[in-house]
């Protein structure tokens, strides 16, 4: 049955869940047994790694995780119910689940990197640690440092 497969992605910097259509997104979303939220009403959501962290991640205002900091960050795309939500730092070792409460209705997109999935029902996250890859940089400016600074510039401006 076509309408039933499994597909698999990799992402390095983020998945994201997005709104196929005029309508907001509905979805529930867990780690574990946990439910972190029972229904988010919102554009969509984004589980971003560390390394993605300080891209898509940081425009929507979620948080600058550290790369060793062995967490994921889950941050909502214009939340409308809750509207406050600002979301959630999780450990990397948990499998989120996101499940979109209203299929027909309101169909969802899950991107992991540049690898998009139409009319997702259930999107499955977790971390591959079998995998490995190196990170490629300026060798005069460290990517620990951009974060550093990004932080920083982050910490000034929600001062202002």
């Amino acid at each position: 049955n076509k309408l039933n497969k499994t597909k698999k992605s990799i992402a390095i910097n983020e998945v994201s869940i997005l709104r196929q259509s005029r309508q907001t997104a509905s979805l529930e979303i867990s780690s574990g047994a946990q439910k972190i939220i029972k229904k988010l009403v919102s554009d969509g959501i984004l589980v971003s790694t560390p390394a993605g962290s300080t891209a898509y991640n940081l425009s929507i205002n979620g948080p600058i995780l550290s790369l060793n900091s062995k967490k994921l960050a889950i941050t909502p795309i214009s939340p409308f119910r809750p509207r406050r939500w600002k979301g959630k730092i999780i450990s990397d070792k948990s499998t989120i689940k996101i499940k979109n409460l209203n299929v027909h209705k309101r169909p969802i997109s899950s991107v992991a990197d540049n690898k998009e999935v139409r009319n997702a029902k259930i999107i499955n996250i977790k971390i591959n640690k079998k995998i490995k890859f190196n990170l490629l940089y300026d060798r005069y400016s460290s990517l620990h440092k951009k974060i550093k600074i990004e932080q920083i510039r982050k910490e000034v401006s929600n001062k202002v």
